[in-house]
């Protein structure tokens, strides 16, 4: 299963809360968005057999534009899920981030400390969050055939306490795992085989908040060794 962070916005280029705000994917964010589909595409490709992907997105324009770039070159059809939006801010959506330590510095310092019962902006609790992520995701995953890989096309904020509930981390260690940058990914594969549903498996992590990576280094000629021919 793969997580996959949406391209940047406006609103992430200007540090506002976003939430559940149906911002749309900046130019940036979509050439983003076809970069990163095309390496997982050619990750993709070596899945044996029809129906070895399927690819679920948030209801939200920036996670599905996101998912659109990645389903033009694989040719699945995506999976609609609003379980898979980010938190619901409240007063908080459309704030810089700023604004809000300034306006509500209690609050917003509970928030990043992942405190389970902290409603951001008067929204969402990161364990509700957490919760409908799960429930998504394992949905998903029951629909799958053996071997098969589903990309889940979304948040970062709701991708972070998804994976962590998912992965078993009791909510004080929540706050180990980074969020993800636009555009990046982690992927988890079942650890044990198992022949009860997904809700019962176990959870490995191979990847996580990968991206474009820097063009490998190169020693400038004058420092590499002579050649012989």
């Amino acid at each position: 299963m793969i997580f996959w962070r949406h391209g940047r916005t406006s609103w992430n280029a200007a540090r506002r809360f976003q939430g559940q705000s149906d911002i749309p994917l900046d130019e940036v964010g979509a050439g983003q968005a076809e970069r990163s589909a095309a390496l997982l595409a050619g990750k993709l490709a070596a899945l044996p057999g029809p129906g070895a992907v399927r690819i679920v997105s948030s209801d939200l324009s920036r996670a599905f534009a996101t998912a659109q770039a990645l389903a033009s070159l694989t040719g699945e059809a995506i999976t609609v899920d609003a379980r898979l939006r980010e938190t619901y801010g409240g007063r908080w959506e459309g704030l810089a981030f700023e604004e809000i330590e300034r306006a509500y510095p209690a609050e917003i310092k509970l928030w990043q400390l992942d405190e389970p019962n902290v409603r951001a902006g008067g929204g969402e609790t990161r364990r509700e969050v957490a919760g409908r992520m799960v429930a998504a995701i394992l949905d998903g995953i029951d629909a799958m055939p053996e071997g098969g890989t589903l990309v889940v096309a979304t948040h970062g904020g709701a991708t972070r306490v998804g994976l962590a509930k998912l992965l078993g981390l009791p909510e004080e260690l929540w706050r180990t795992l980074s969020g993800l940058s636009n555009c990046h990914w982690s992927v988890v594969e079942q650890s044990q085989p198992s022949l009860a549903g997904a809700s019962e498996w176990h959870w490995r992590l191979t990847e996580h908040n990968v991206g474009t990576l820097p063009q490998p280094f190169e020693a400038p000629e004058d420092l590499a060794e002579p050649v012989e021919d």
